[in-house]
């Protein structure tokens, strides 16, 4: 096991690691905790009850956080014509086609988020062995693939999260950011957690939010009530 630092072991002592807080007791805990200088992510993992392996149990899909991210993203828009000139005047930091996807090939990733239209999803594909273990594919399920450039990069920069769940039933996704207020935290984690419930697939038998944790990106797991939402 490795070492753990001692900022995260201070942390890690005012954590009972087997109660569930309340969702406000919880997120106060995670910003009491931080101790590095830099404005560390609040991050939130759900184990839900269903099936990956099932293709109708793969959840997949994006929420707008009504109190944004706190980050800035460098969108990357695969787009032509007058479809690329949108996507540059709605904020995205690179846009073009074919010679996006060459140096993308030679090894250039430095974007946070990826965006196309369906007409070049073609060139786009060719990508998939680099881009998808990023989790930058775009995909219609999450909004990423549309002719609606404009309206994708802004709701992006706006607060838009995409969310997948792993081979483990598990949903990552951040909900902010140490420096928001306990409130507006709590606001983004509630709405995220409302579009995951109705997510439910029908097929997925037995009790579907079975755990909830959040954490910084440096501290400590905090077990949350599920009834907290």
């Amino acid at each position: 096991m490795a070492k753990r630092g001692k900022h995260y072991r201070a942390a890690a002592e005012k954590i009972d690691p087997v109660k569930k807080y309340e969702l406000s007791d919880a997120l106060q805990l995670a910003k009491d905790g931080v101790s590095a200088k830099f404005d560390q992510s609040v991050d939130v993992a759900v184990r839900l009850g269903v099936d990956p392996r099932k293709a109708d149990q793969n959840i997949r899909g994006s929420v707008v956080l009504p109190k944004g991210t706190g980050k800035k993203f460098r969108i990357l828009v695969f787009a032509k014509g007058d479809k690329e000139k949108e996507a540059l005047d709605a904020g995205a930091e690179f846009a073009g086609g074919e010679d996006l996807a060459k140096k993308i090939q030679g090894g250039w990733v430095d974007f946070d988020r990826v965006v196309a239209t369906p007409d070049m999803m073609g060139t786009v594909g060719k990508l998939g062995k680099i881009l998808g273990p990023r989790g930058l594919m775009p995909n219609p399920k999450t909004g990423t693939v549309t002719f609606e450039v404009k309206e994708a990069v802004q709701l992006i920069q706006a607060g838009k999260v995409d969310f997948r769940v792993d081979k483990s039933g598990i949903i990552h996704a951040s909900v902010g950011k140490v420096s928001f207020s306990v409130e507006d935290l709590a606001e983004n984690f509630k709405e995220l957690m409302s579009v995951l419930v109705k997510m439910k697939p029908p097929t997925a038998k037995g009790h579907y939010v079975q755990t909830i944790s959040l954490s910084t990106t440096m501290g400590p797991g905090i077990k949350v009530a599920s009834a907290a939402f």
